[in-house]
């Protein structure tokens, strides 16, 4: 499918997408005031926002997760708090919960999921119903204390970080959780000019605030610029291309499909039909082509692929399997 190919009257104005892309290029610039080395997961984060999407950052400790993750809800100019997710933690922690005052009868004390951007920290240190409570805010963008139902703020986004080599003190995520993440992004180390940066520019030896980042957007404007995301046009044959590439995690009828136990869902299908609208909108597209697709391929499907047992025991990652079904659909097997 070439460019040229992909016509259509309805996708969103070419000015207005030329306008978001210079929003995100200052948002880029921004971000990198604080984060060095790590662009294509800034890149990601931004991306995330477009789709109105949760993201789920993983990383060896101390190549600034958290960071970066804060460093993003001060740029987007939206309200953020903080989660410090612990074993002893119960979801009243995060939800809120009902009091009883004898002068004003029950009262309902909100938590910290209510805000724009909920940073949670170590997400993976909490049990299985603390990660619990966070399905239905992620999923509904609503929360349930007692019996009364409320709305979250627009826009609201979970960004959540987890550490991949513990394994005492630290719970695997509910597979119906982690499926609700739009992305999964690996944060790597950064190469040595960057960290040699890293090394003078630190926040070990300067506060936070004295990297003076401003925030580019408001709630309003990326309300807007997700309304924008949803206009960029797809053409037919990018949506069977879309819907081939998650058949072929089911069917495994590739080199290393023997070693996926459960295909991809649904869920994949829509995320990477998003994802791929979002990276045209990043690249000031107002059209997708099919290398949208494969740039966020492995973020929205390397933790939706249930591998086996083999799998680990062989070296196969998900990456590998991603790789591989791009190849085999290139070769047309």
């Amino acid at each position: 499918m070439a460019e040229e190919e992909i016509v259509s009257d309805k996708r969103a104005s070419s000015f207005r997408v030329k306008e978001i892309s210079k929003t995100l290029f200052q948002m880029r610039k921004e971000v990198s005031k604080v984060i060095f080395g790590q662009q294509a997961s800034i890149d990601s984060l931004i991306r995330g926002l477009l789709c109105n999407g949760h993201i789920l950052l993983e990383g060896v400790p101390g190549i600034a997760k958290t960071l970066l993750i804060k460093t993003m809800a001060q740029v987007s100019g939206c309200s953020f708090k903080r989660i410090q997710f612990t074993a002893d933690m119960l979801p009243a922690d995060i939800l809120g919960f009902m009091t009883y005052d004898p002068k004003n009868g029950f009262q309902i004390s909100k938590g910290p999921i209510f805000s724009n951007f909920i940073i949670a920290d170590e997400i993976n240190r909490s049990p299985p119903k603390t990660q619990s409570a966070m399905i239905e805010a992620m999923q509904e963008k609503q929360v349930t204390i007692g019996k009364t139902t409320f709305q979250l703020p627009a826009p609201f986004f979970v960004m959540a970080n987890q550490n991949p080599i513990e394994n005492e003190g630290v719970y695997s995520l509910p597979e119906a959780q982690v499926d609700r993440f739009l992305f999964k992004i690996i944060i790597d180390y950064p190469d040595m000019e960057s960290e040699e940066r890293i090394m003078s520019e630190n926040t070990t030896l300067k506060k936070f605030e004295d990297y003076n980042i401003r925030p580019i957007t408001t709630p309003n404007k990326i309300t807007a610029m997700q309304k924008t995301t949803n206009e960029i046009y797809l053409d037919p044959k990018i949506k069977q291309y879309i819907l081939k590439i998650v058949k072929k995690t089911r069917d495994k009828d590739f080199d290393t499909g023997q070693y996926i136990d459960l295909g991809c869902s649904p869920r994949a299908s829509i995320s990477l039909y998003i994802a791929a609208k979002s990276e045209a909108l990043l690249q000031g597209r107002n059209y997708v082509i099919p290398a949208d697709v494969r740039v966020i391929a492995e973020d929205v499907m390397r933790h939706r692929l249930i591998l086996s047992y083999r799998a680990r025991a062989d070296g196969i990652t998900s990456e590998k399997i991603i790789s591989d079904i791009f190849k085999s659909l290139q070769s047309g097997k």
